[in-house]
């Protein structure tokens, strides 16, 4: 004699509750799997204990892509049965453009070497020789502007140098007009007519004497003087003019 129907009921036994539900929790994930295996489908299971503890199940593709691929349907769907008139327009491209998105996600990951079980060998060929190829701009790029920097440090090198050879010539130009400006002083201080240039004693003494006169009018001392002066100068004119 077979087994009557279950009631459907919630278990009252705390413990019998906790096995049954890891039974049927088991059963439940075998289940999602095969169900996805055998039809190629996206499963995705969410469980929560009594006690709050978290249990799922998706396909190879994450869970939060399955939840937000849920959710735009169901948005998809509400506002169409809400305003079917131009809603349902836009609704068709938020799809579209979710499911570029999507794509685009999709192929940066693998790009970044990740969720490649679902690509085929083709595919990976194709993503290597696409990688070749960017891997070659990138160092083109890279190899052209190090070319750049190169050349325009050597430009700044070139003019730094002459703007060097330039300091330099000026302060050899200078040091050799003090040089040649220190001799000429030096020729003019000790040269054999340097006394011509300079009063003897007795000339400083009779220079002096003009003022040594009692009772004599300043003109005439000053009369004295100039005659008194006059043959030395002309004497040193005659000197220096040989």
């Amino acid at each position: 004699m077979g087994r009557g129907r279950v009631q459907l009921k919630r278990i009252e036994n705390k413990i019998n509750r906790q096995v049954t539900f890891s039974k049927r929790r088991g059963g439940l994930l075998k289940k999602a799997h095969e169900i996805s295996v055998l039809c190629d489908a996206e499963v995705a299971l969410i469980v929560f204990s009594t006690k709050g503890k978290l249990f799922e199940y998706s396909t190879d593709s994450s869970m939060e892509k399955i939840l937000d691929r849920y959710e735009r349907y169901s948005i998809a769907e509400r506002q169409l049965v809400e305003e079917p008139g131009s809603q349902g327009n836009w609704s068709l491209e938020y799809s579209k453009l979710r499911a570029k998105i999507e794509l685009l996600q999709r192929n940066q990951r693998h790009f970044m070497g990740e969720d490649l079980d679902s690509l085929s060998p083709k595919d990976l060929q194709n993503m290597e020789q696409q990688l070749d190829v960017s891997l070659k701009n990138i160092r083109s790029r890279k190899n052209q502007l190090m070319y750049e920097s190169i050349s325009e440090l050597q430009k700044k090198e070139t003019a730094m140098q002459e703007q060097n050879n330039l300091l330099a010539k000026q302060i050899k130009e200078k040091e050799k007009t003090m040089a040649q400006q220190a001799q000429w002083e030096q020729q003019i201080r000790h040269g054999p007519n340097a006394s011509a240039y300079i009063l003897s004693p007795h000339e400083f003494t009779t220079l002096n004497m003009g003022g040594n006169y009692q009772g004599e009018p300043t003109e005439m001392r000053r009369n004295e003087l100039d005659l008194t002066l006059e043959p030395i100068y002309t004497c040193h004119l005659g000197c220096f003019g040989a």
